[in-house]
């Protein structure tokens, strides 16, 4: 199964993330997946990627040619896909995903992780959307989700195949009600 993993290219402030990010790689993985994501050998993406890599995963980057020209691409991963802009990437990344994670990030990962939540809640695939709730960092948004169906924007249905897992084990078991 192709695992799409949305994720900062940055750090974060917290060494957890970091931490995590390599332990979702690995995860990924010991379950015989392939990750998908962002192609960067920087923060959280490059410890995702190696996590994935130590355990022998195939690890596909998709990344935008104006990151491959200032040399933000990790050299190590199986397969990189360079895209001309953002937008084609996006596209690959959820052409290739059988499930999609949103790891805690900042505004590209919420852009990316909206669509898929849109493409569910249209009923245009039937592939988990799952915000990894690490810490609590994603409340907010399950706040707002809530909000949204008691005005009346959106209902159970839409909202269906959108998750917030607060482990790895939780991540885990989601995905494989898809296999």
């Amino acid at each position: 199964m192709n695992i799409t993993v949305y994720l900062g290219a940055n750090p974060g402030r917290s060494p957890v993330y970091g931490e995590t990010a390599a332990e979702l790689g690995r995860l990924i993985g010991r379950r015989g997946d392939t990750l998908v994501y962002g192609g960067s050998r920087t923060g959280l993406m490059g410890k995702l990627a190696d996590g994935a890599l130590e355990e022998g995963a195939q690890v596909i980057g998709v990344e935008p040619e104006m990151f491959v020209r200032r040399e933000y691409q990790h050299e190590g991963i199986s397969r990189l896909i360079v895209t001309e802009d953002m937008t084609q990437r996006k596209q690959k990344m959820q052409e290739l995903g059988d499930a999609f994670i949103a790891f805690p990030g900042g505004t590209g990962t919420l852009e990316e992780i909206s669509e898929i939540m849109s493409a569910c809640a249209l009923g245009m695939w039937s592939k988990p959307c799952i915000f990894f709730n690490l810490n609590g960092y994603y409340e907010e948004m399950k706040g707002l989700l809530e909000k949204m169906k008691r005005e009346g924007f959106s209902d159970e249905r839409r909202q269906k195949r959108i998750y917030f897992a607060g482990s790895l084990e939780e991540i885990g078991e989601i995905i494989d009600e898809y296999r």
